[in-house]
């Protein structure tokens, strides 16, 4: 290998580990000081002075666990919904040839440029007319379809080959068969880009859970959570457990499926 050739490399790997330490520094503040008493906190400390008795005061004085389930069933849910609805979306967009198909298409397009803002009184007032406010349904059910992950799985779907679709109808399997027997075991990479924007989405929101719920005890973790700020405001060791408790999940879950999840992203976004 010629040596400038090395050089680029080593100089873009050393570019990739920096990015990676500044993107890792506020995690890894967060864990420190939430490991450290009061007045260790932003001082280097040893490594004696670490204790989890933050993490134990945390879900011992506040209903972390009922928040926690509250996000769960939350995230659960709507990714069932979502998937269902984007999957199913975006493979008839793709593949079937139907009257609208197009005017469809173009109305996905047009609501992914709608800022959810603008929707959100209306739709707290149909939430609150149904006797929905303070109820996992009102967190769910108005999400259970979303634009981007149908234009996302359409994307995706466009590029199975249509003789594959074809051969498979010519042996006999319907529009349902097709798509859950030759289409879906393909959309792997597609499924799990959807999980993972759909599971973080769901377990950060904020500004729902915080207008839908009012009550503490139908708080989501985000929620729930931010009350330390106000409540411990002077805590940084408890915001900072806090922090880590919401974090740490998506985390594991982006670790565990960023393979499928980088392939996922790449197909999506290829042209017809």
């Amino acid at each position: 290998m010629k040596p400038l050739k090395i050089a680029k490399k080593s100089a873009f790997y050393l570019l990739l580990i920096l990015l990676a330490f500044i993107f890792c520094l506020p995690l890894g503040y967060a864990i420190y000081n939430s490991l450290l008493p009061l007045d260790k906190v932003n001082t280097l400390a040893s490594i004696t002075d670490f204790t989890l008795d933050y993490y134990v005061e945390l879900f011992t004085t506040r209903p972390v666990w009922r928040w926690l389930s509250n996000t769960v069933l939350m995230a659960v849910f709507t990714l069932l919904g979502q998937l269902t609805t984007s999957l199913l979306g975006g493979y008839a967009l793709a593949k079937l040839r139907f009257p609208g198909r197009k005017i469809v298409y173009t109305i996905v397009l047009i609501t992914l440029m709608i800022p959810f803002q603008v929707l959100l009184t209306p739709l707290y007032i149909t939430v609150a007319k149904l006797k929905w406010v303070n109820t996992i349904t009102g967190l769910t059910v108005p999400f259970l379809m979303n634009s981007l992950y149908i234009f996302m799985a359409r994307q995706f779907f466009v590029t199975l080959p249509d003789d594959l679709i074809e051969a498979a109808r010519i042996d006999g399997l319907g529009h349902a068969g097709t798509f859950f027997r030759i289409a879906l075991p393909m959309a792997k990479s597609i499924i799990v880009t959807i999980i993972i924007f759909n599971f973080t989405q769901s377990w950060n929101a904020y500004l729902v859970p915080s207008t839908f719920s009012t009550t503490e005890e139908h708080y989501t973790l985000v929620v729930g959570l931010n009350t330390l700020k106000d409540t411990y405001f002077n805590r940084t060791n408890l915001t900072m457990a806090g922090v880590v408790v919401i974090t740490l999940p998506v985390l594991v879950l982006f670790l565990f499926l960023q393979k499928h999840f980088i392939q996922g992203v790449a197909t999506s976004g290829m042209k017809e």
